[in-house]
């Protein structure tokens, strides 16, 4: 699976192509909410993190990996749920996003770059 890095809007039908080439009905994605993007596509959130770490500049203190449901709407199209997240130097002891300011951070990005 290829490792896309989007700045730009994309629709949710393209997600749900990328859905299809990995996991079905999910991407996996990593949120820089310093920078406004993300990474999307690869097999773990780890390696869309090295890649925004590596080509982008993020900052590990900025990156949050999260799940999208290209098919669903709502709350069910967003899950907070990564190994990455488990940044206890951050304040961030758990797979999940604790904070809820960081969440929504997340959902700003999220909604900006992806469309109907």
């Amino acid at each position: 699976m290829d490792i896309k890095i989007i700045k730009d809007k994309i629709s949710k039908k393209k997600l749900e192509e990328i859905a299809k080439e990995g996991f079905g009905d999910m991407v996996k994605a990593v949120v820089d909410v310093e920078q406004k993007i993300m990474a999307v596509g690869g097999e773990l959130h780890a390696d869309e993190e090295v890649v925004l770490i590596e080509s982008e500049n993020s900052k590990r203190e900025f990156t949050w990996g999260i799940n999208l449901y290209p098919g669903k709407s709502g709350n069910d199209f967003l899950e907070f749920d990564s190994m990455i997240n488990l940044k206890p130097q951050y304040g961030n002891r758990s797979r999940g996003v604790e904070d809820a300011t960081i969440q929504e951070k997340i959902r700003i990005v999220v909604n900006k770059l992806i469309h109907e």
